[in-house]
């Protein structure tokens, strides 16, 4: 009997691979949970939010991708996610709803690309995580004042004390300092 070409794909792949119903873990890959930094066996049958830096960043994603995901049917973002040890780190997350009616997170596949090599986490509040996280969706303050439910004064008094803070000139450079990465 030949093997299993999609379980090979999937216990194999370089990045991590994630089943999930209604925000919680059903399978998962090796990548996955070594980025993590938990055995798998840890992970599955458990919230997603374990994984998140705060509760309220697990309720805040989850308001921003389901709308999309119920209108394309795929989400994607990069965020800043928890190891087990507390350790934050940047990852890119594509998803796909599995679901054809009804709620998009009902059943969902996503991947997992750890950035670290590439962007690492400088100390930020979580007010600041969450503007820069929509900085980086290229939303602008009025965009993401409605999205935090906050005045839009508020979100541009956040930006010029990041801009100031990391002496960027605009919102790119921002981004590029924070990732570390070249303008």
């Amino acid at each position: 009997m030949p093997e299993d070409l999609n379980a090979i794909a999937f216990e194999s792949a370089p990045i991590g691979i994630v089943m999930t119903e209604n925000r919680v873990i059903r399978a998962c890959n090796p990548a996955f949970a070594e980025m993590f930094g938990y055995d798998r066996c840890e992970l599955i049958d458990r919230s997603f939010a374990i994984l998140y830096p705060t509760v309220e960043e697990f309720v805040q994603v989850r308001n921003l991708g389901v709308e999309p995901l119920r209108q394309t049917g795929r989400y994607s973002d990069e965020r800043i996610m928890a190891k087990n040890d507390g350790t934050l780190f940047w990852c890119r997350v594509r998803g796909r709803t599995l679901t054809t009616s009804g709620d998009p997170l009902a059943r969902a596949v996503w991947s997992f690309a750890d950035l670290s090599y590439a962007r690492t986490v400088t100390q930020l509040t979580k007010r600041e995580r969450q503007i820069v996280m929509h900085l980086g969706e290229g939303r602008t303050s009025k965009e993401i004042a409605r999205l935090l439910a906050i005045s839009h004064r508020t979100v541009e008094a956040y930006r010029a004390r990041l801009l100031k803070k990391y002496k960027a000139g605009n919102v790119a450079e921002l981004l590029s300092h924070l990732g570390e990465m070249p303008v």
